[in-house]
């Protein structure tokens, strides 16, 4: 093992405009259903690395809206493929990347997050009405991006995630349900997008997540399971959120990110010498973003988003 591993840029970003363009490999296959969602991490690890250009910006904006279904407002993960909240958020933050949220009719779209919501504050992912703390999460985030969040029961939606806090300080994905380091990100994004951190115990929550961190510097989701770099974003974002990130050990977080990189091929997996994916290496790239790792753009905790792009959203007159 390499006494102090560096950041791959280049490869990784090698790696993500090649699978984009392999239709047939297994990879491409296996993810077609949640393509909107890949071209999410992709894209956006392109972006943190500096090198968003490397991609035409119109064919994925044309990509983007050939996924869309004007008839109802969403977008579905494929082209013809279903609508669900899952894939229009993706949707709105790629196009918020690319500074083109004009191509939407940001109404219709608002009108369809908006009508997800439940008569007790919280939100079904599309018609067939599962309902999970993500989709909370996702639609006050798209609604927020979209400036759009007079559309809904903002407390009522708050006083939903408010209910699946748990005694160990964390959250699940409904009332009563394990809390879950991602489930955890989705509750603390939701509260922190509607100003509501002060629910959260923080130095509870603080000693639960920082307790996730395993002998081998990564990061697991619950307690008991193994270190997945995945939890890298979960976890330190969470963190960053309620102002208790100084209780993880960085460094040794930034050596196993680094020690999952195919650094020959580009691509960062769940574990060291496993097979990459688009997924681990964003959310790898992501997690070094919040550690200021040198030469990548910072993130926004609670958009995951850059965070230029999420100050060009808010900050522009």
């Amino acid at each position: 093992m390499a006494e102090e591993a560096e950041l791959a840029a280049d490869q990784h970003v090698r790696y993500i405009v090649t699978v984009e363009k392999k239709k047939d490999s297994f990879e491409s296959l296996v993810m077609e259903h949640i393509r909107l969602n890949g071209a999410y991490w992709g894209l956006t690890t392109l972006d943190l690395l500096h090198k968003l250009h490397a991609v035409e910006a119109a064919e994925v904006v044309d990509w983007i809206m050939s996924c869309y279904h004007p008839e109802s407002g969403g977008f579905g993960g494929n082209v013809g493929h279903d609508p669900h909240v899952l894939y229009t958020l993706s949707a709105v933050q790629v196009l918020c990347l690319f500074d083109r949220l004009d191509v939407l009719d940001v109404e219709k779209v608002a009108d369809y997050v908006a009508g997800l919501q439940n008569e007790d504050g919280s939100f079904s992912g599309d018609i067939w009405g599962e309902v999970d703390t993500r989709f909370s999460y996702i639609a006050l985030c798209t609604l927020s991006l979209l400036h759009r969040l007079h559309k809904i029961d903002v407390q009522k939606a708050v006083d939903f995630v408010v209910s699946c806090k748990n005694l160990d300080g964390g959250f699940g994905a409904m009332p009563g349900g394990e809390s879950h380091a991602g489930q955890i990100f989705c509750c603390v994004g939701a509260l922190a997008i509607t100003g509501s951190l002060h629910h959260i115990d923080r130095d509870r929550l603080g000693w639960w997540l920082c307790e996730r961190q395993c002998k081998d510097g990564g990061l697991n989701g619950r307690p008991e399971k193994l270190a997945d770099v995945c939890y890298s974003w979960w976890v330190l974002s969470s963190l960053i959120m309620i102002d208790r990130v100084h209780w993880i050990d960085k460094k040794n977080l930034t050596k196993f990110i680094l020690n999952c990189q195919d650094k020959e091929n580009g691509g960062i997996s769940d574990r060291p010498d496993n097979a990459v994916d688009i997924y681990h290496t964003y959310f790898g790239v992501a997690g070094l973003s919040l550690m200021e790792y040198p030469g990548v753009k910072p993130m926004d905790p609670a958009y995951a988003l850059p965070l230029d792009v999420v100050n060009r959203i808010f900050l522009r007159k």
